[in-house]
């Protein structure tokens, strides 16, 4: 799939089918390697004598000077490497110096990731990438592939700025708190081919000398008191006994810091671990920020942060009320108790030995084959609502475990006034399982707490618990409309992680069509998610509709929902919807003047013979409709947004109300006439003229959406209103993040 927002052609970034977009810039000949992780191909650069080899792109790409450009490539090789960003003016010239990254720290033969980022400098208005290994003899090789270059690649939804989230630029936004010196590193270190957020300059603590050491950051960003919010980064350790941590600190309006949470990470080895920390913000909270560092550590011992991010905790599974260190156990036990029965509690170790969301579980140890209570912290509830309670678990040590899941409610002054009838199973020590029981708070009930009863088979068994999610039970499928922009939004919750999806669309002549998502069509799709929501913008006028929904397991077993009828339609009968399919926010509401007068073109070759009345004559197939569809705009805003629709030039559909002797129909438009109507210069009323000509539904197209953009994305990167209206040409720009150049 091709890195978003790349500026690089695919067979540049990729090198499949081979590598036309690089050319030679010093000491090197290039090679078509196998062994891609894209496609089956990458580049090879081999030295021709004993000096370092460097590739260039053949062509250049544009930029907009100062704004920030982030590059990246993933590297093999037998050497270091580096790449860098050329500044060059219209003509060509170079603009100071090359935008370098630091060397990778050593050599590794296995894919890793290299990474760089800069401002382009005043007068750049193009760039040009390099890609430079260390070589010290001739005829040795280096192997590029899955090149970026482009606008940074920001975790959505992150408190904290690029610029500390990347440290790709420099280190300015970190500070030595402790025992400690700041700067930055490039360890070869292999990430997922598609972790464009991760790679590259990792953040560098170094000890001074032996004792505690920390860093934080500079930065704090605003917070609300009673929001649950998560930080989290990739931590290495300088040793598999090192102590290395991560903690979210609160601080109030003046400044001072009011309150923390320190997650340890227990590390399996020396590699880059993420680890989380996860605190609701307390009263007086204004700011937060994060900080990391080693307990105990050794002079000159090196922890390095990667990826590091703040941002509202998100719920484990769709309006969960559990917190999110007593649902994944990130950084502890998550104030889990044990009511009754002699099991103990603790966070499973080390990191990733035992987990079903994150990297850790609740582990329970018995002692004995008795029976156990474990329970949660209490947790807000609303009288009267049926609450499903869903957790993994795992069995490691014994037969067969018996499982009790029940919730406890309590009234407002903290009294147990019941405990829900629960669901038991039983399990054995073959992996993880699912569970769930549904219960109904009674009258009075404002908290509730998870009770779960564990009876061991056998002495000093072990239970492993993760993903606890105690929510409101909503219906599994909804269907809203929304009139006023002509479509219809489906919400599907409880979706099977790992099967496959299908959305169509069914009218009452029993046709079905696929609804379009931001892939396509949303048809044999991987489920990601429990929770899809997917707008209809396609859906006709007037016309009762029922979406089906289909998943499908690996092995073919399909289940099948569906939702009651709707109908959108338009309040006029002499008003159409021109929609882009993959631009549903450019949808127009326009005034018909005059329908079309269809042709159907065809092509034919007349004969004729001599002798004969008539010709013979050879048709190809019949084209569909041609003709000019004339419409009014009777305002300077529908004028504007009609202008912005035609603009792109992209396939329309044009839908209008049944009866209207024309079904919805996906059209392009050729060459426009805009026209006055007469009357004073003021009179805002237009006449258009659009020949239409008609086409095939694109099947392939995904609607082109925010992907998860807010606007506190935009208030993290941007201190100022003029920064922002520098950086976007238009507001629809702003929402997709398309920045200038």
């Amino acid at each position: 799939m091709a890195i978003p927002g790349n500026l690089l052609a695919a067979a540049t970034s990729t090198m499949d089918p081979s590598y036309v977009g690089w050319r030679v810039r010093s000491n090197a000949t290039l090679v078509s390697g196998t062994g891609g992780r894209v496609g089956p191909r990458c580049l090879g650069v081999k030295s021709t004598a004993a000096a370092g080899a460097e590739a260039e792109t053949v062509s250049f790409y544009p930029v907009t000077a100062g704004q920030t450009y982030f590059m990246f490539a993933d590297a093999g090789g037998s050497v270091v490497e580096r790449i860098g960003i050329e500044w060059l003016d219209s003509k060509a010239v170079p603009v100071g110096a090359v935008t370098w990254s630091l060397w990778t720290m050593s050599a590794m033969a296995g894919w890793h990731r290299v990474s760089v980022a800069g401002v382009a400098p005043v007068g750049a208005t193009r760039a040009r990438l390099v890609l430079a290994s260390a070589q010290t003899t001739a005829g040795v090789s280096h192997f590029w592939e899955n090149v970026y270059f482009g606008g940074v690649i920001r975790t959505l939804g992150n408190l904290l700025p690029w610029s500390v989230e990347a440290t790709e630029i420099d280190a300015s936004g970190w500070t030595a708190e402790v025992n400690a010196t700041v700067s930055r590193q490039v360890p070869a270190m292999s990430w997922p081919v598609d972790a464009y957020t991760a790679g590259g300059h990792t953040l560098a603590m170094t000890a001074t000398a032996a004792g505690n050491a920390a860093v934080r950051t500079v930065i704090r960003p605003a917070v609300t008191p009673g929001t649950e919010y998560m930080a989290y980064a990739y931590l290495q350790p300088p040793v598999l006994t090192a102590t290395a941590w991560i903690e979210l600190r609160w601080h109030d309006a003046a400044g001072n810091q009011i309150g923390a949470q320190r997650s340890v990470l227990a590390a399996p080895g020396t590699g880059m671990y993420r680890q989380r920390a996860s605190a609701v913000a307390p009263a007086g909270a204004a700011s937060c920020s994060v900080a990391a560092g080693l307990d105990g550590a050794g002079a000159g011992q090196v922890l390095r942060l990667e990826t590091v991010v703040v941002t509202a905790a998100p719920a484990l599974a769709p309006d969960s009320v559990i917190r999110q260190d007593a649902a994944t156990f990130e950084q502890g036990t998550g104030g889990w108790t044990v009511s009754s029965g002699t099991a103990t509690l603790a966070r499973s170790t080390p990191w990733g030995a035992a987990a079903l969301e994150g990297s850790y579980a609740l582990t329970a140890t018995s002692p004995s084959a008795t029976a156990s209570t474990l329970r949660s912290p209490r947790v807000p509830v609303t009288e009267g609502v049926n609450w499903r309670l869903t957790t993994g678990a795992r069995a490691t040590t014994g037969t067969t475990t018996s499982l009790w899941l029940r919730v406890r409610w309590y009234d407002s002054t903290g009294t147990s006034i019941g405990l829900s009838t629960g669901t038991g199973y039983a399990f054995a020590n073959t992996g993880w399982y699912w569970m769930s029981t549904d219960a109904v708070a009674p009258a009075g009930a404002v908290e509730a707490a998870v009770e779960l009863t564990v009876t061991a088979s056998a002495s000093a068994s072990v239970l492993h618990v993760d993903g606890v999610s105690l929510r409101q039970v909503l219906p599994l499928t909804e269907v809203s409309v929304t009139e006023e922009r002509g479509f219809a939004t489906v919400t599907l919750r409880e979706l099977i992680l790992g099967y496959t999806l299908t959305v169509e669309r069914e009218t009452p002549d029993a046709k079905r069509a696929p609804v379009r998502g931001a892939s396509g069509l949303i048809v044999d799709q991987p489920i990601t998610r429990e929770l899809v929501v997917a707008e209809d913008h396609e859906i006709p006028m007037g016309v009762p509709v029922r979406y089906r929904i289909t998943m499908t397991s690996p092995s073919g077993a399909r289940s099948t929902r569906s939702t009651p009828l709707v109908t959108v339609s338009l309040p006029d009968r002499n008003e159409v919807w021109l929609k882009d399919p993959g631009n549903p926010q450019r949808a127009c509401r326009v005034m018909v003047q005059r329908a079309p007068d269809w042709q159907r073109p065809i092509e034919q070759a007349v004969h004729r013979v001599r002798g004969r009345r008539n010709p013979v004559v050879l048709s190809g197939r019949r084209g569909g409709m041609e003709g000019d569809l004339d419409i009014w705009t009777r305002t300077d805003e529908e004028r504007e947004a009609l202008h912005l629709l035609l603009d792109s030039g992209n396939v329309l559909l044009w839908q209008a109300m049944p009866g209207m002797g024309v079904a919805d129909m996906y059209v392009q438009v050729a060459e426009v006439t805009e026209a006055r109507t007469g009357g004073t210069a003021a009179e805002p009323w237009r006449s258009w003229s659009l020949p239409l000509t008609e086409v095939d539904q694109p099947v392939a197209l995904g609607v082109n959406g925010s992907g998860g953009r807010t606007w506190q994305d935009v208030i993290t990167e941007f201190a100022t209103c003029a920064d922002v209206l520098a950086a976007y040409a238009t507001s629809e720009d702003l929402l997709l993040d398309r920045r200038r150049g």
